[in-house]
């Protein structure tokens, strides 16, 4: 209220006490201080407010449908208080243009369902979402994201940064652009890592860029589409650096990092020679030092795994397998034919933002999630059956007990070696892990190439202090390339984000999509259809114990399950059940893979006297939205013979 006359009296006051005795100059900084003693500055700052978008904070919109995004309701702008005694980067998205790849696409009409562009951020600790916008030649991309530059005290968080401080914050805003088609299958677009701070040296410190935008993997060097992008200090800066400095510090990181680069190219290829000369086989061994991640860069492979602690998203190491398994598995696409695996490696984020990728990128995430639940976890590259290549997580307890845990299934395998100078009737273990050989194991730190004389798991020994066994790499050569913030080709990881998917919501979404499918299916064969909503109900408990087992290991409650159907299912009545498990949450395909197991088709098809159906949807939700999706089919029915 009135503020404007709170000050004006507070100054003239202060002007009355301090000008009396010798009228000397009061400067800016006395007047400040005078406002700040009277709790006036406070009051005002508590006053300002600054809108930035509902999407961008912390997604907490209302669910939105999973299959297709219809905007009905208009944007609503969130007010986040603004810190003013911090900096702020404020990123606008102002549209794209040369989106080549859609120029035939239609004006979608409105509430038709359309692929759309989503573009993602990170930027230190901090994530951000846009809205979906439709795929178009020139998608209408209007987003504005507010980039703390300070957060969690980096540095010294008390006082204002100036320009000479932000030129040392090397961390780039890492962007992705996941396009979402009208099934709700998302791809990797692109993948950028924007240098925002070419706005040091803008005047009025705001820039404007036009940010080119490339393809991912085999199309790393083929252009996608324009993003038109403003940066904005915030508040303004008082002085800003001259454009040499910005690139001179620019070219020297530049040259840091390729030097660094280098030395260890160096220090590898040298590894790699001493390597081949242990046994000339080793030549055929999976040992792989580098990876290409989605933009076709070359980095080592230890710069894809970072202690990752999830806060309070996930409780247990179990749980953050089970987490790291719901996410989606797919191949990198290879455009033509040929058994060649197109390999990419994604950094975190594409891989989060796409919700799925491949055997790698859930291996490097889960040994990410395990060394942040202290753990001493590795990944381990080598094959399976029939020699395809495979990555999967070891880890080795302090008791020696070395447990393999499988990424895309969340199953866990405790080694026992197979001594191979045992006499010939010695009763030896047998291994129910798929993996087949092992090259090389390594983590954010370590790296060890297998150099035992056969490279076949169930007789490997992971004694990782017995250099005849397991040659190191010198912990300095990759903590030179690889540890946060070494070089700027490194991103720094990002992290995870709760769920935006109401549980309950989609799970009755399903659930009553379900039933029309089965109705019209029956229908179809001429068939009646009468549902029973308490033995629905009822199954509910087998779903959740279902989820439980297979986070945890350990099942529990089947025996009430087992009698609450007794009772329901009167004497002379058949009871059938057929659970069944997803990933995604697409009703439709779900129920045309539930046709095709007999078991299920045969509940779904019942033909009898007195045919009660049922079914159940639970969805467990898991932190970036990923979902377990359990359905249970059951049917009761009169047997008459």
């Amino acid at each position: 209220m009135d503020v404007h006359g709170r000050i004006r009296e507070v100054l003239a006051e202060t002007i009355r006490e301090e000008l009396a005795p010798e009228h000397q100059q009061l400067s800016t900084e006395d007047l400040i201080k005078a406002l700040r003693q009277r709790g006036i500055i406070d009051d005002v700052m508590k006053e300002l407010k600054f809108v930035t978008d509902v999407n961008e904070t912390e997604r907490t919109s209302a669910p939105k449908p999973s299959t297709h995004f219809v905007d009905r309701e208009p944007p609503v702008l969130k007010k986040t208080n603004i810190d003013p005694t911090r900096r702020y980067l404020y990123l606008q998205v102002l549209g794209g243009k040369a989106f080549l790849e859609h120029l035939q696409e239609p004006e979608p009409l409105p509430g038709q369902i359309c692929s759309t562009f989503t573009l993602c951020l990170h930027f230190r600790n901090q994530r951000f979402r846009s809205k979906p916008v439709p795929c178009a030649c020139e998608p209408d991309f209007q987003d504005g994201f507010l980039l703390e530059i300070h957060k969690d005290n980096l540095g010294d968080g008390s006082k204002m940064v100036d320009a000479t401080t932000m030129l040392s914050i090397c961390d780039p805003v890492h962007m992705v652009l996941i396009k979402t088609d009208t099934f709700g299958e998302t791809t990797l677009v692109a993948s950028y890592f924007l240098e925002w701070r070419s706005v040091l040296a803008a005047e009025n410190g705001i820039t404007n860029v036009a940010v080119e935008l490339l393809g991912v993997g085999t199309e790393s060097k083929v252009s996608v589409g324009v993003l038109n992008i403003r940066l904005e200090m915030y508040p303004q800066l008082s002085k800003t650096l001259s454009s040499e400095i910005t690139s001179t510090q620019f070219t020297l990181e530049r040259q840091k990092t390729a030097e660094k680069e280098r030395l260890f190219l160096v220090y590898a290829k040298q590894w790699w020679r001493e390597y081949l000369q242990i046994r000339p086989t080793h030549n055929t061994r999976l040992v792989k030092i580098f990876a290409q991640d989605e933009n076709g860069v070359n980095r080592p492979v230890c710069s894809y795994v970072r202690p990752l602690r999830a806060g309070r998203l996930l409780d247990t190491p179990r749980q953050a397998a089970r987490f790291v398994s719901v996410l989606g598995h797919e191949r990198a696409p290879v455009i033509g034919g040929g058994s060649g695996k197109q390999e990419q490696w994604c950094t975190l984020l594409a891989f989060l933002c796409r919700n799925k990728g491949d055997c790698e990128d859930h291996a490097n995430l889960l040994c990410s999630l395990l060394l942040g639940f202290g753990l001493e976890a590795f990944v381990c590259v080598g094959t399976k059956a029939k020699g395809v290549p495979h990555t999967w997580v070891m880890t080795c307890g302090s008791d020696g007990t070395i447990t393999f845990w499988e990424s895309l299934t969340g199953h866990r395998y405790i080694h026992r070696p197979v001594n191979p100078d045992d006499p010939p009737l010695a009763e030896q273990p047998k291994p129910l892990y798929p993996y087949r050989t092992i090259g090389c194991i390594f983590n954010h730190q370590k790296f060890f190439g297998n150099c035992q004389p056969s490279d076949a798991v169930e007789v490997c020994v992971f004694d990782l202090h017995d250099e005849s066994k397991w040659k190191p790499m010198s912990g300095e050569a990759i903590k030179s390339v690889c540890a946060p913030g070494a070089t700027s080709s490194v991103p720094p990881s990002p992290p995870l984000c709760a769920s935006t998917v109401d549980a309950a919501v989609t799970s009755n979404e399903i659930e009553v999509q379900l039933r029309i499918l089965v109705s019209e299916h029956r229908k179809d064969l001429g068939l009646s259809t009468v549902w029973d909503d308490q033995l629905s109900y009822l199954l509910s408990p087998a779903l959740a114990a279902y989820e439980l087992e297979r986070t945890t290991g350990v099942s529990a409650g089947n025996e009430e399950f087992q009698d609450a159907v007794r009772r329901a299912v009167p004497d002379g009545h058949t009871f059938k059940g057929f659970p069944i498990h997803f990933v995604h949450r697409n009703a439709r395909r779900s129920f045309a893979t539930c046709l095709r197991s007999p078991f299920c088709e045969e509940i779904i098809c019942c033909r009898g006297d007195q045919v009660r159906l049922a079914v159940r949807v639970r969805v467990f939700a898991y932190p970036e939205s990923a979902c377990a999706v359990w359905i249970m089919f059951a049917c009761k029915y009169r047997s008459v013979l």
